[in-house]
């Protein structure tokens, strides 16, 4: 029997929009807080108990162009390779709740804010991933959740 708990975080529902602007709180489809599960992908149930379900999770920029399906098992050093980092001298480049407490296994994101636009990044868009925080879960492969791809622009030019 393969009792290897088979894992993964997933956004409920998708952004409100595929251009943001920076200083302007990210939002779900119709103003929606944005929401996650964690599913468990053997049987589609959301974990509702047990360790995991009441795991830290961190909140990070991908570059757009991290093109991979919701249905694959990508590895954990592949969404690592996709985090972007602040441009130099730019401060980060997002501000707000950068981390999320699953209770039940279920967690919505807080007051998330870009400052910094996306068009010097090489896929000129972003995504937001989520991943398990460190110390949680140490033996227990928990795969990221990851939101439609999106640009930025500068606040001013709207």
């Amino acid at each position: 029997i393969n009792d290897v708990r088979n894992l993964r975080l997933q956004f409920k529902n998708k952004l409100s929009d595929t251009l943001l602007f920076t200083g302007r709180k990210l939002q779900g489809d119709g103003g929606a807080r944005i929401s996650v599960t964690l599913i468990d992908v053997n049987t589609g149930d959301v974990v509702t108990s047990g360790p995991e379900s009441s795991i830290k999770l961190d909140v990070v920029v991908l570059e757009g162009d991290f093109n991979k399906d919701d249905e694959d098992n990508w590895a954990h050093e592949e969404f690592e390779n996709y985090v972007v980092k602040e441009r130099e001298r730019k401060g980060l480049l997002l501000t707000g709740d950068l981390q999320v407490t699953l209770k039940g296994g279920v967690g919505e994101l807080g007051e998330l804010i870009f400052t910094d636009n996306s068009s010097w990044n090489r896929s000129k868009r972003f995504r937001i991933g989520l991943k398990v925080a460190l110390g949680y879960c140490g033996n227990t492969r928990i795969r990221e959740a990851v939101t439609n791809a999106f640009r930025v622009k500068e606040h001013r030019g709207e």
